[in-house]
Protein backbone atom coordinates (compact mmCIF):
# COMPACT_ATOMS: atom_id res chain seq x y z
CA UNK A 1 0.00 0.00 0.00
CA UNK A 2 1.29 3.50 -0.82
CA UNK A 3 1.14 6.40 1.12
CA UNK A 4 -1.24 7.84 -0.60
CA UNK A 5 -3.31 4.96 0.28
CA UNK A 6 -1.95 3.90 3.69
CA UNK A 7 -4.54 5.75 6.32
CA UNK A 8 -1.94 5.97 8.63
CA UNK A 9 0.52 8.17 6.37
CA UNK A 10 -1.96 9.73 4.03
CA UNK A 11 -2.85 13.24 4.31
CA UNK A 12 -5.53 14.71 3.17
CA UNK A 13 -5.93 17.87 0.19
CA UNK A 14 -9.62 18.04 0.74
CA UNK A 15 -10.17 22.12 1.17
CA UNK A 16 -11.79 22.87 4.31
CA UNK A 17 -15.23 25.24 3.52
CA UNK A 18 -15.42 28.35 5.57
CA UNK A 19 -17.39 27.84 9.10
CA UNK A 20 -16.18 24.36 9.17
CA UNK A 21 -12.46 22.47 10.42
CA UNK A 22 -11.38 19.68 10.09
CA UNK A 23 -11.98 17.95 13.10
CA UNK A 24 -9.43 14.42 12.74
CA UNK A 25 -9.40 11.25 11.31
CA UNK A 26 -9.73 8.85 14.24
CA UNK A 27 -13.37 7.53 15.83
CA UNK A 28 -13.34 5.02 19.11
CA UNK A 29 -15.28 2.00 18.63
CA UNK A 30 -18.30 1.90 21.23
CA UNK A 31 -17.76 -0.19 23.98
CA UNK A 32 -18.10 -4.14 23.00
CA UNK A 33 -18.31 -3.35 19.68
CA UNK A 34 -17.65 -6.48 17.52
CA UNK A 35 -18.05 -7.30 13.66
CA UNK A 36 -19.38 -6.78 11.61
CA UNK A 37 -18.66 -2.88 11.34
CA UNK A 38 -20.55 -1.24 9.23
CA UNK A 39 -19.06 2.41 9.18
CA UNK A 40 -21.35 5.30 7.87
CA UNK A 41 -19.76 9.58 7.06
CA UNK A 42 -23.31 11.39 6.84
CA UNK A 43 -25.71 8.25 5.96
CA UNK A 44 -23.06 6.54 3.61
CA UNK A 45 -21.72 3.34 3.65
CA UNK A 46 -17.73 4.18 3.41
CA UNK A 47 -15.26 0.80 2.49
CA UNK A 48 -12.47 -0.51 5.15
CA UNK A 49 -9.68 -0.69 3.28
CA UNK A 50 -10.31 2.49 1.16
CA UNK A 51 -11.98 5.14 3.71
CA UNK A 52 -10.63 3.85 6.41
CA UNK A 53 -8.98 1.01 8.56
CA UNK A 54 -9.67 -0.74 11.50
CA UNK A 55 -6.87 -0.22 14.49
CA UNK A 56 -7.93 -2.26 17.45
CA UNK A 57 -10.44 -0.31 19.39
CA UNK A 58 -10.47 2.77 17.13
CA UNK A 59 -11.59 3.62 13.33
CA UNK A 60 -9.03 5.34 10.98
CA UNK A 61 -10.19 7.08 8.49
CA UNK A 62 -8.18 8.13 5.24
CA UNK A 63 -8.77 11.86 5.46
CA UNK A 64 -9.76 14.49 7.48
CA UNK A 65 -13.44 14.34 8.62
CA UNK A 66 -14.91 18.32 8.48
CA UNK A 67 -17.03 19.51 11.41
CA UNK A 68 -18.70 22.72 12.12
CA UNK A 69 -17.62 25.63 14.03
CA UNK A 70 -20.18 26.29 16.00
CA UNK A 71 -19.66 29.52 17.70
CA UNK A 72 -22.30 31.42 20.39
CA UNK A 73 -23.78 34.28 17.93
CA UNK A 74 -24.08 31.41 15.29
CA UNK A 75 -26.03 29.35 17.82
CA UNK A 76 -28.31 32.38 18.98
CA UNK A 77 -29.09 33.23 15.44
CA UNK A 78 -30.01 30.03 14.39
CA UNK A 79 -32.27 30.04 17.57
CA UNK A 80 -33.79 32.79 17.12
CA UNK A 81 -34.71 31.71 13.40
CA UNK A 82 -33.47 34.76 11.78
CA UNK A 83 -30.64 33.11 9.08
CA UNK A 84 -30.33 29.41 8.54
CA UNK A 85 -26.28 28.13 8.25
CA UNK A 86 -24.73 25.41 6.12
CA UNK A 87 -21.59 24.65 6.89
CA UNK A 88 -19.85 20.87 6.48
CA UNK A 89 -20.92 18.96 9.02
CA UNK A 90 -19.98 15.29 8.88
CA UNK A 91 -21.21 12.66 11.53
CA UNK A 92 -19.62 9.05 11.86
CA UNK A 93 -22.18 6.37 12.25
CA UNK A 94 -21.63 2.85 13.18
CA UNK A 95 -23.40 -0.41 12.81
CA UNK A 96 -21.92 -3.50 15.05
CA UNK A 97 -22.60 -6.40 17.20
CA UNK A 98 -22.81 -6.44 20.81
CA UNK A 99 -23.98 -9.64 22.90
CA UNK A 100 -25.08 -10.71 19.27
CA UNK A 101 -27.49 -8.21 18.78
CA UNK A 102 -27.24 -5.38 16.13
CA UNK A 103 -26.56 -2.16 17.43
CA UNK A 104 -26.03 1.60 15.98
CA UNK A 105 -23.89 4.11 17.32
CA UNK A 106 -24.22 7.76 16.10
CA UNK A 107 -22.90 11.12 15.77
CA UNK A 108 -19.69 9.50 17.29
CA UNK A 109 -16.72 12.26 18.37
CA UNK A 110 -13.79 12.23 16.27
CA UNK A 111 -10.17 13.05 17.49
CA UNK A 112 -6.62 13.62 15.78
Amino acid sequence: MSDQQNPATSSSNEKVPKGSYAAGRRVSLPEGAEQPIVVFINGVAQSEGEDYVLRGEEILFTREIIKEEKSGKKKLVMLLGVVGFYNKDETIDVQFQKDGKTELAGDLPVSK
